[in-house]
């Protein structure tokens, strides 16, 4: 159950879960979101896994559970959605442990730049939303977004389809902006305007490259925010990320002197990069809240 922010501690969410599906079984080139159907052990063993390493917060396998993605794979999306939420709740079970449902990119953009309406990716999101409240997940959290057409509309969602808290993420480049433009500034201004418990960044880069997009955020806006990136960039030769789980903590450290309350991983990081993220940030308390400046129309 998710119970709001700790005033003297730090919450962690997990790390990555297609890379540890991958070590469960995995093939290149199928949907891990399948997965929740046909093995759902490894699912629950990842989350378990996650659990046992100190995530406060487990995402569930749902990152592309929308009509659209699984109609090829044919599933029904609100099955999917079910049974992996099914399968966190499991995991949680007795651990304290809260239960996100993850909210990913419906895969095609929004009119202008692609052919789906914002009416008909309310309703995609909708979808997902209504099933994972219904199965039981203790909050919502869109990740990985670039476009803000598309997070308005999974906000927008979230709020008129299901009473969950919404936590909220986009991904940056290295010139501050997302690949579709947005700047940290509109972001903030969209989670505000949205009601966003949580909002913040996740994949793009390493923590070191992200620094300056979440310190912005945390200029201007007093919602807590989340980081959560990805171990530094793949080696082109081995396809391993360049950041060790010692490192990566270290340079998560920083984070703890502005508004940040959420901290975990993406691609790249596993279970023991949460161990270390606990370690680094167990002696810490987070920042007070920040008054927030009026935004600029």
């Amino acid at each position: 159950m998710f119970n709001g922010f700790p005033e003297d501690r730090f919450l962690f969410f997990d790390g990555a879960m297609g890379t540890m599906l991958q070590r469960g079984g995995l093939k290149a080139g199928e949907n891990p979101n399948v997965m929740n159907m046909t093995a759902p052990e490894a699912v629950f063993e990842v989350h378990r896994q996650y659990i046992e390493a100190g995530s406060d917060i487990i995402i569930t396998n749902t990152f592309g559970s929308n009509r659209r993605t699984l109609a090829a794979a044919g599933y029904d999306a609100p099955d999917v959605v079910a049974a992996a939420v099914g399968a966190a709740r499991r995991a949680a079970s007795g651990s304290g442990a809260a239960v996100a449902l993850d909210i990913g990119p419906i895969g095609d953009f929004i009119e202008p730049c692609g052919d789906i309406t914002f009416e008909e990716a309310c309703a995609l999101f909708a979808e997902q939303m209504t099933a994972g409240a219904a199965a039981g997940a203790d909050l919502i959290a869109i990740e990985t977004m670039s476009d803000l057409a598309e997070t308005r509309a999974a906000l927008l969602a979230a709020r008129e389809n299901t009473p969950l808290p919404v936590f909220v993420m986009m991904t940056f480049n290295a010139d501050g902006r997302t690949y579709m433009g947005c700047t940290p500034e509109s972001f903030a201004e969209a989670a505000a305007e949205f009601g966003a418990a949580a909002f913040g960044v996740n994949c793009s880069l390493g923590p070191d490259s992200i620094f300056p997009i979440v310190e912005k955020m945390s200029r201007i806006s007093h919602i807590p925010l989340i980081v959560k990136p990805n171990a530094g960039l793949p080696n082109a030769l081995t396809g391993r990320y360049d950041l060790s789980a010692d490192m990566f903590a270290l340079q998560m450290e920083r984070f703890a002197d502005l508004n940040t309350r959420v901290v975990g991983g993406c691609c790249g990081t596993d279970p023991g990069y949460i161990r270390a993220l606990r370690r680094a940030f167990g002696g810490k308390r987070p920042r007070g809240p920040l008054t927030p400046p009026p935004f600029r129309a």
